[in-house]
């Protein structure tokens, strides 16, 4: 290409990965264009300029993109996402702490507070379907900063309900989870970042915000439930989301290629050092912007894959009835440890053993990935190497997942220490964890470029089926009676878990026939030469 060698020799202006002026790119004016200055009579001249300009790409200036970012960086924009993802599954906890106080303040039933949980789980499961096309067209900070502006300003109706106000908070919780962006943008992030081969380990290091977020809540709740109004429930949610939108705002770049590229063109042409540079976006309308051709098809094609892929269909039910297990848990755990005369504070406490399980699996997992990125090098040419070898260690974590429920229902006796429920829990938490990270770890190498609708599909499932569960947790239990009630209802829970279990083994050893009969996992193997370069998290597509 005729512009690739001045573009070559032009030095490098950004410090450490940051694109110069990308802070200031809101002040520049349209003047600044060598096209807006074209007096429109002189359509020759106009012709002419347009024909000169050069769009930049990610091959032509990978030095603006954020996978040149340094590895300290990187690590440092995780950990702020790290905190992100962690302060939206806490919303998602922490309101079970305030259900009392709002059931007494409203005179309203229990049922109907648990309503304002399941609902915001529900929504989340769409919400971060509805984000994730934007963030594409948009970029990932002011996506998140909107996302988290907005799920902020939804806890004030519940916050400040008046004493009629149940509706309020409702509607509050309702539209606090259709505005959480949630992983449909924060794995997006993880691929803007980290080359295909590089992401199984920031990977698992946001899957573990994802997962221990929903525990924070119950364990600090106890002490908010004990010495605090309910109110105070959604205040601290409040504080920990204004703390994290403040962190992501100062410290996290944007990371979206095209993004960046488009603001790197721009200093390109300020600076005089590249006038005719334009970034892949820049000549793109608002129209365009607010309703993109393609935004309806990638809404749609996460629920898609979710009906019509018997992979993303089995493993995202596994995937969202683990998940959904810990929100019926912060529902039952009240009525398991009371058995020991566990106070409000205590049960909360019960919640650590899970929150340890997760640090255990994600450590777990370093030594898996490394295991499985150097089976895929010594064996390219193998489908099983290139994908079913991330199953091969849920083979041994899924089933941690019926034996842990098991130990934690027939442990729930007073004649048993209670030290026995919370070593089932451990199971529990090394599972769901495990299923988690394994499955949308298989899904990203499985569906290539469709990867990303696979994963959503993944995290709708659990969100959805966690608000449902969390709606049903209380009919549930009060459905058993006798002296066996909490064991018979919880090993029900364990042989439902027990035939997903099963059904991972299927997929470990029918993986590559299923493939085969795969649209969307076939058409990996025909885009392979164009997406080389692309990130499966990240698809161009």
């Amino acid at each position: 290409m005729p512009s690739s060698e001045p573009q070559s020799n032009i030095p490098s202006p950004q410090l450490n990965g940051q694109v110069p002026g990308e802070k200031a790119e809101a002040t520049s004016s349209d003047e600044s264009l060598p096209v807006a200055v074209t007096p429109s009579r002189h359509e020759e001249q106009r012709s002419s300029e347009q024909e000169s300009k050069v769009i930049i790409t990610e091959e032509t200036n990978p030095e603006a993109l954020a996978l040149e970012f340094s590895t300290w960086r990187k690590w440092m924009i995780l950990t702020v996402i790290f905190l992100v993802q962690t302060s939206m599954n806490f919303n998602t906890s922490l309101y079970a702490n305030g259900q009392a106080g709002m059931a007494k303040a409203f005179n309203v039933s229990h049922q109907t507070t648990v309503t304002g949980a399941a609902i915001f789980l529900i929504t989340y499961a769409f919400g971060c379907e509805l984000w994730a096309p934007w963030s594409e067209e948009l970029g990932r900070k002011c996506v998140l900063q909107g996302s988290l502006f907005l799920v902020n300003i939804c806890c004030l109706p519940v916050a400040l309900a008046s004493p009629n106000g149940i509706t309020s908070i409702l509607v509050g919780r309702a539209f606090g989870g259709l505005f959480s962006a949630g992983g449909s943008v924060t794995l997006g992030m993880v691929a803007d970042m980290f080359p295909a081969g590089e992401q199984e380990h920031p990977l698992a290091f946001i899957v573990l915000s994802s997962v221990g977020g929903s525990i924070v809540g119950p364990i600090i709740g106890g002490y908010v439930e004990t010495y605090l109004a309910w109110q105070w429930t959604i205040w601290i949610q409040l504080i920990f989301g204004i703390c994290v939108q403040l962190l992501h705002f100062v410290l996290v770049p944007e990371t979206r290629s095209t993004i960046r590229l488009d603001a790197y063109a721009k200093y390109l042409r300020k600076s005089g050092i590249m006038p005719e540079a334009y970034g892949p976006s820049e000549h793109k309308t608002w129209k365009q912007y607010v309703m993109p051709r393609e935004v309806l098809t990638i809404w749609v094609r996460p629920f898609n894959m979710f009906i019509t892929e018997p992979i993303v269909s089995v493993l995202s039910a596994l995937s969202g009835f683990s998940d959904a297990l810990i929100f019926m848990q912060i529902q039952s755990f009240r009525l398991v440890f009371k058995l020991w005369d566990f106070s409000i504070i205590q049960t909360g406490l019960a919640f650590i053993p899970i929150g340890l399980a997760y640090i255990l699996a994600y450590l777990l997992f370093i030594p898996v990935i490394r295991r499985n990125q150097q089976l895929r090098e010594r064996n390219p040419s193998s489908e099983h190497a290139q994908y079913e070898s991330r199953l091969w260690f849920l083979l041994y974590a899924a089933p941690c997942l019926p034996i842990g429920l098991l130990i934690f229902a027939w442990t729930s006796t007073p004649s048993v220490h209670w030290i026995a429920p919370m070593i089932g829990c451990v199971f529990i938490g090394v599972a769901n964890y495990s299923i988690y990270m394994a499955t949308i770890d298989y899904m990203v190498a499985a569906y290539g470029p469709y990867s990303a609708s696979a994963t959503g599909g993944n995290g709708f499932a659990r969100d959805f089926l966690a608000g449902v569960l969390t709606w049903f947790a209380n009919p549930y239990y009060d459905a058993f009676h006798g002296k066996v009630a909490l064991q018979t209802a919880n090993t029900v829970l364990a042989c439902i878990s027990s035939i997903l279990v099963v059904a991972t083994f299927f997929i470990y050893f029918k993986g590559p026939s299923m493939r085969r009969r795969s649209t969307f996992a076939q058409s990996l193997l025909t885009t392979s030469s164009r997406s080389s370069n692309l990130s499966p998290l990240n698809p161009a597509v």
